[in-house]
Order: structure tokens, then C-alpha cells, then sequence
């Protein structure tokens, strides 16, 4: 990866990124205030059963074909493109883009997940319309922010790098980076523990992160399974906590 590349890879991955990451703990809350995640070790178990085989992995195996859509998608047409069959094949990429982010979406069982990955995304989409690089518009007529609210995180996360000129496996590796530094952020607030012990726990995961990034930028999302029940449940209660600091 040139030197440039690696730089905007950092940037898409920078706490100051604002998407707004930093409010959620994605169930970290609920399990902290049920006694189950009460130290670091039990966190760092959590943490490596999730990259295993938690919802995070079908998101992060969508990626590539997430990008490999976006990439398809027609800039602008005019009426000659039109006349050729540019509106149809611009309609069938994008409904072939909305059914994977829709069954991505469908993924995340708690209606704050849900509600957290249209935030982000449409934070992030329309950040990137500020900087130059609107989405194309779902009709295929040019590029528009109307188009934005459709994406979830992940699909936006794909668009991102298609602008910055990102592929597999860094954009994986960064995903999957930027989804741990949160839940350790998170764990430092909520557990608590001391900000040398998230920093040591972040170390010590980072040889999984790439292998697990590795293994899933070749696999296909919809063959894969989430076996993190014990996240979703976890999610689900958070709206019912009597007090909270994070919105999921």
C-alpha cells in the first residue's frame, strides 16, 4: 500500500472520524451492569468470541462485495447511456446493492443496532459528499446526497474506500480495528479500567484482527453465521436499562 493510501486508511479509522461511534457500546453496557464484564480478561474473552463468529464478521465478509457493487454503480448518464440500456443495468446495481445492505441490516436483531448503523453510515455518506464524493443517485441520473440515507455502516464504509482508493484486506483490517478500539473505548468507561490496559488489550488482539480480516475478505458473507446470541440479547436490553451512558 503506497504511502498516501495508508494515510487516508488511517483517517477513515481516526476517533475524530464523526460518525458519531463513540455513543454506542453495542451491549458492552448491559453486560457490564449485569456483572459479566467486570475485568479485562472476561472483556478480551468477549471481544475474540465476537471476531470469531459474532455479526461483525458477516459485515466485514460483505466488504468486497459491497465494494465490488459501488463500484458498478453509473456516475452520471445521459440520454444516449439511457437509450442503451443505462437506466435498467443502473436499477438492477442498485437494487443488488440495497438487498445486501438490507440483509446485512436484518443481521443486528435490536432496533438500537439498527437505528446505530443508519446513523453512522448516513453520517459518514454525507461527510463524504462534503469532501467531494457524493454517492451516485439510486435513479442514475448523476451524483446526490438524496441517495445517502439508504446505506447502513457497512455499505457506507465500502463507499469510503472506493473514494479513498482502498481495497481488501486493509479496508477489512480497518474495519474490524475500528469496531474493536470502540468496544475497548467503551470498556474503559463502563468497566472501567485504566486506559494502559485497553492500549495492552488492543495489542493483544491485533494478530486475530488480521487473521480474522484475512480469512473473511475471501469468504462470502451469506454462507457465513452469527453465533452472538449473547450479544443480541445483551442489545435488546439496553433500551430497558434504567440508566444508561451509551445509545445502544
Amino acid at each position: 500500500m503506497s504511502d498516501p493510501a495508508r494515510l487516508r486508511l488511517f483517517q477513515l479509522v481516526s476517533p475524530s472520524l464523526p460518525v458519531g461511534a463513540f455513543s454506542y457500546s453495542e451491549g458492552l453496557e448491559v453486560l457490564v451492569q449485569a456483572g459479566r464484564l467486570t475485568a479485562v480478561e472476561p472483556l478480551e474473552a468477549w471481544l475474540r468470541a465476537e471476531l470469531m463468529g459474532g455479526a461483525i464478521t458477516l459485515e466485514v465478509a460483505a466488504l468486497a462485495p459491497l465494494q465490488a457493487l459501488l463500484h458498478n454503480l453509473p456516475e452520471g448518464m445521459g440520454a444516449e447511456a439511457a437509450e442503451d440500456g443505462g437506466a435498467e443495468r443502473a436499477r438492477q446495481a442498485w437494487n443488488a446493492l440495497a438487498d445486501l445492505d438490507g440483509w446485512l441490516l436484518a443481521q443486528r436483531e435490536a432496533p438500537e443496532l439498527r437505528a446505530q448503523q443508519r446513523q453512522m453510515g448516513l453520517s459518514l455518506l454525507l461527510l463524504l459528499a462534503d469532501l467531494g464524493w457524493p454517492l451516485p443517485a439510486a435513479g442514475g441520473a448523476g451524483p446526490s446526497t438524496t441517495a445517502a440515507p439508504t446505506l447502513a455502516w457497512p455499505a457506507a464504509f465500502a463507499w469510503a474506500a472506493c473514494c479513498l482508493g482502498l481495497g481488501s484486506p486493509a479496508i477489512e483490517e480497518a474495519y474490524l480495528y475500528g469496531w474493536v478500539a470502540n468496544q475497548i473505548s467503551a470498556a474503559v468507561r463502563l468497566v472501567p479500567l485504566g486506559p494502559t490496559q485497553g492500549q495492552r488489550l488492543q495489542l493483544a488482539l491485533a494478530p486475530l484482527i488480521a487473521e480474522r480480516a484475512h480469512a473473511l475478505a475471501a469468504a462470502d458473507p451469506r454462507t457465513l453465521w452469527s453465533g452472538g446470541v449473547g450479544a443480541s440479547l445483551a442489545q435488546l436490553q439496553h433500551a430497558e436499562l434504567y440508566s444508561r451512558l451509551f445509545r445502544s
